[in-house]
């Protein structure tokens, strides 16, 4: 009789573990360390190459945009898509896609991960790899948690769905209600690098209404920036990592 007090007195001891465990992977979240610890998880790649990414899409009031002033500039990007953005604008999606962008998963929703366990994870995560790839033809390969944040249960159901997880190494914050062309141009030079990737957003579907005016404004700079210094910008499937080519 003493057995089943027991087991639950050893269930409620493991939880502390069970939940350190779970969120582990969230170190990660902090930038210096990251890029010299986990130069792949960052997204470190090929020195003369910077990868520009634009997260939150796709949102017909901006996105359209921003693909007016990449093919402006003979620009191609990786926008990591929100499923239930994508499920809103699948002509848009389709869009990106037909102008040569790579499309990788930014969850279905976007909620942390650190709060969800391993079953809806992977469900979110599915549910958003399998829509994109639908209208697209071409199953995503890459992925970017929400909010930087990874755990355990996002490594493991990424290793299952065939997707590989990149940060970045520089960003905008852009996000923000004070962001203007300006200090989201300052603030990535600031970490601007070769080989290193910049975390830009296309959509304020998640953040500061308004905020990708600033963003939108602030590409041409960093892109005229890239040139200066005699960097070549492009999508992370062109960054030199074997796991990101594209595929059929």
């Amino acid at each position: 009789m003493t057995v089943v007090p027991a087991l639950r007195g050893a269930a409620l001891a493991a939880l502390p573990v069970l939940a350190a465990a779970h969120a582990a992977p969230v170190v990660t979240t902090f930038g210096p360390l990251r890029n010299r610890a986990m130069p792949r998880l960052a997204g470190r790649g090929r020195a003369g190459h910077v990868a520009l990414t634009f997260d939150d899409g796709p949102d017909p009031r901006s996105t359209p945009l921003f693909l007016g002033a990449l093919a402006a500039r003979g620009v191609r990007a990786t926008f990591f898509l929100l499923g239930g953005e994508a499920r809103r604008s699948p002509g848009l999606v389709r869009e990106i896609a037909a102008e040569g962008h790579e499309i990788g998963v930014h969850g279905w929703l976007h909620r942390p991960l650190l709060l969800r366990g391993p079953r809806a994870t992977y469900d979110d995560l599915a549910s958003a790899r399998d829509l994109i790839g639908d209208l697209t033809g071409r199953r995503p390969t890459l992925f970017r948690p929400p909010y930087g944040v990874m755990s355990s249960a996002a490594h493991l159901a990424a290793r299952r769905l065939g997707l590989t997880p990149v940060l970045w190494t520089c960003w905008g914050e852009d996000w923000t209600a004070r962001a203007t062309p300006a200090s989201v141009h300052r603030t990535v030079v600031r970490d601007l690098r070769g080989g290193g990737t910049v975390l830009l957003h296309d959509s304020d579907r998640t953040s500061a209404p308004g905020s990708w005016r600033a963003t939108l404004g602030a590409l041409p700079r960093i892109l005229d920036t890239c040139d200066r210094r005699g960097l070549e910008v492009g999508p992370l499937c062109e960054h030199g990592w074997p796991a990101s080519r594209r595929t059929a």
